[in-house]
């Protein structure tokens, strides 16, 4: 079994990886980085990355199902109500002895606090959108995710 992030790691994580400006360009460089990253490491996952409720990137490798078109959409509808990555949310609820599916009083077939799903932040913005992969174990999939964005955001 994976082992998962701490809370403070995971918060970290979004403090730290943040953009200065995300358009489209910006939006594709980077499902292309993903995209790559996974068909590189034979993932079988699906990648979403969406600015303002607007899809700007999408892919399906080798593997993935429509089902893990459902888990970016669940999991992007949790970074965007929460603001944080899916992940986070789910080990906060986890580390108060909550389950989200049962504490958060939302429709689990619209939202999944399982990890994939991460804030697009801009500097002295905020929250704009979501980057979600699914396919992998929850932390693998958190992980893919944020490897490949910190070397994006290195070359920026």
């Amino acid at each position: 079994m994976t082992q998962t992030f701490t809370l403070d790691e995971l918060a970290a994580h979004e403090s730290s990886l943040v953009f200065d400006r995300f358009d489209d360009d910006t939006a594709w460089r980077l499902g292309v980085a993903l995209r790559d990253a996974a068909s590189a490491a034979g993932h079988p996952v699906a990648i979403s990355i969406r600015r303002n409720g607007q899809r700007l990137f999408h892919a399906a490798l080798p593997g993935a199902s429509a089902d893990n078109d459902g888990w970016l959409e669940r999991k992007s509808a949790v970074v965007d109500r929460y603001g944080q990555s899916s992940l986070r949310v789910g080990e906060g609820f986890r580390s108060r002895g909550k389950s989200f599916e049962e504490d958060s009083r939302l429709d689990p077939g619209a939202y999944a606090a399982h990890g994939g799903a991460f804030p697009v932040n801009v500097r002295d913005v905020g929250c704009v959108g979501n980057i979600a992969v699914s396919g992998l174990p929850q932390v693998e999939d958190h992980r893919l995710v944020i490897e490949v964005l910190q070397a994006f955001l290195e070359k920026a």
